[in-house]
């Protein structure tokens, strides 16, 4: 009878006992009120279910009893937030893992315009980002569809190399723009300079200007003043008077283990030196940068 009396109390206040269990992780109590056939789902003043609480604080096997007794996996908060989100956010593997298996649905979009892949690499969280391109889902997220921010994008503004390197491996457009532009513009103007080199390291085009009509070197050259941004001009800058080139053919220096090689479709940064600056469309002298090591070679190219 307490315990019913605390749940009646609890109710009033809109934050029922399930909600406290699930919260904490008090499994005992959790089985104790599902048995008594408490209602699942039932919301707090924010919409918030016994599923949220204990997909937020990570626990897997309050979780896991909440599912089995039928709680809706893609039932949303008043922000729009399903359990999956609050798990990304956080990192928690175990339930983002069991939450998929129970069919949540990972392209679900909040009211912030977020997904739970936006916020896992928003907020850095790799295994989960991981775990999440996985799903055939996601697919149209890393396509891009006139979004306002593109996991890159998240990724890029905090710093996150290991996600931007998990994404560009997924085959997200690396060019794909917001309007705010690229995500180089978002790393650049968040000083985020290893971002930056990662990204030209991989072929982004450091040309493409926003919707104000700026690139890159703009955002940094009109809003920006630290010790990062200075390095991050002198990046973009040089970037800016390269040639991006595609290879033909695989190279293969059999006969010298520290040269370059490089397959055929691999984007280079191309920049002329002093000394060659002649150039044709069959094979031409050029200087290479390619992970800051300069070397001579001479190949056939395509501009890419």
């Amino acid at each position: 009878e307490l315990l019913f009396a605390k749940c009646f109390v609890n109710l009033t206040k809109n934050f029922s006992a399930l909600h406290h269990a699930a919260l904490t992780g008090t499994t005992d109590l959790l089985s104790l009120l599902l048995e008594a056939q408490a209602t699942v789902d039932i919301k707090d003043s924010n919409g918030m279910r016994p599923l949220h609480y204990a997909a937020w604080q990570g626990k897997a096997d309050s979780v896991l009893m909440l599912l089995r007794a039928g709680a809706s996996v893609n039932g949303a908060s008043q922000d729009g937030q399903i359990p999956l989100h609050l798990a990304a956010h956080y990192g928690h593997y175990e339930v983002s893992e069991m939450l998929l298996q129970h069919q949540s649905n990972p392209c679900a979009v909040n009211k912030a315009k977020k997904t739970p892949l936006d916020l896992a690499c928003e907020f850095g969280r790799l295994k989960v980002t991981q775990l999440l391109l996985s799903s055939n889902m996601v697919v149209a997220l890393l396509e891009g569809n006139g979004r306002d921010n593109t996991p890159l994008h998240l990724a890029a503004r905090n710093g996150h190399k290991d996600i931007i390197s998990l994404l560009l491996k997924a085959g997200i457009d690396i060019n794909r723009t917001t309007k705010s532009g690229t995500a180089l513009h978002e790393a650049a103007l968040y000083g985020k300079t290893e971002v930056v080199q990662l990204l030209l390291d991989a072929g982004i085009d450091v040309n493409i200007r926003n919707t104000y009509s700026q690139t890159a070197l703009d955002i940094v050259n009109q809003f920006t003043t630290s010790h990062a941004s200075k390095e991050i001009k002198q990046l973009l800058r040089d970037a800016s008077g390269a040639l991006q080139v595609r290879a033909l053919k695989d190279y293969w220096n059999l006969h010298d283990p520290t040269a370059l090689n490089i397959r055929a479709g691999d984007i280079i940064m191309v920049g002329f030196s002093s000394k060659h600056p002649t150039i044709s469309h069959k094979r031409c002298p050029i200087l290479i940068l390619y992970n800051v090591h300069y070397v001579i070679a001479l190949y056939n190219w395509q501009c890419a």
